[in-house]
């Protein structure tokens, strides 16, 4: 029987990584790397100093493998990402098969928290129903960048008595949740916010949360959207890629 733990470390920072992670981290004999290529090597670098942060263990190894590509630009998203992931499966399937031993226990590290945004569960679980490899597997939980972004900015994602969506920002170019005043947004790549700059909303946004590279806004959106938009297109064209969340309180609330 091989193990495959899903382990969240967090939104950046190494000590945002649990208590209950750092036990995992110390149960694994195999941490499976995927290689985005170049610009995003930092974010491998950063998962192997968490692993000499914290393991105690010298006998442990890296697997580095390429992860699969797909067109961030396509018009068809979900069948696109439905073959990326099944891209994926293949891949991790032959990282199990031929990288683990029998009673040997792998980890897939996955920024902040596997439950959001992030198709690592629904890879193994696949795996492990349809492979015929014996294969078990379990879920850490970890801090994710909603977290993160709230207590770095000091404020409450719901406010008393109401609702909190957290959705994508492919998602706010079709309009503001009609059911609740406060969004959170992930994965927006066309700075869906400056559509609502009209209306009375507060903005918290963050970029590269709990790392050296960390930058924070905040205000009454109509005057900062346009920073944003600045300071957002400038960090990614420098360093090649960029992972930042935003909460919108809608009229100004607190």
């Amino acid at each position: 029987m091989k193990k495959i733990l899903i382990i969240g470390i967090g939104a950046g920072d190494p000590e945002y990584v649990t208590i209950q992670a750092v036990n995992a981290l110390n149960r694994v004999d195999v941490f499976f790397m995927l290689d985005k290529g170049a610009s995003k090597a930092d974010l491998n670098a950063l998962r192997k100093d968490i692993c000499r942060r914290y393991i105690k263990r010298d006998d442990y190894r890296f697997v580095d493998a390429d992860s699969p590509s797909w067109p961030r630009d396509t018009e068809t998203y979900l069948p696109t990402v439905e073959a990326l992931n099944a891209d994926k499966k293949v891949l991790y399937e032959r990282l199990i098969a031929e990288e683990m031993a029998e009673g040997e226990c792998g980890a897939f590290l996955v920024w902040g928290d596997p439950s959001l945004y992030d198709s690592t569960i629904r890879i193994v679980e696949l795996i492990a129903q349809t492979s015929g490899l014996e294969l078990e597997y379990d879920v850490i939980p970890g801090i994710t960048s909603v977290q993160a972004l709230a207590a770095r900015h000091r404020v409450p994602i719901g406010r008393i008595g109401q609702g909190v969506e957290i959705t994508t920002g492919r998602k706010m170019l079709e309009g503001f949740p009609n059911t609740v005043d406060s969004v959170v947004v992930m994965l927006d790549a066309s700075d869906a916010y400056s559509r609502f700059v009209d209306q009375d909303i507060d903005i918290y946004w963050g970029a590269y949360l709990g790392t050296p590279d960390e930058i924070l806004v905040s205000g009454k959106l109509k005057d900062v959207s346009d920073d944003i938009k600045t300071i957002r297109a400038k960090a990614r064209s420098e360093k090649g890629w960029i992972m930042d969340t935003y909460l919108l309180h809608k009229n100004g609330k607190k």
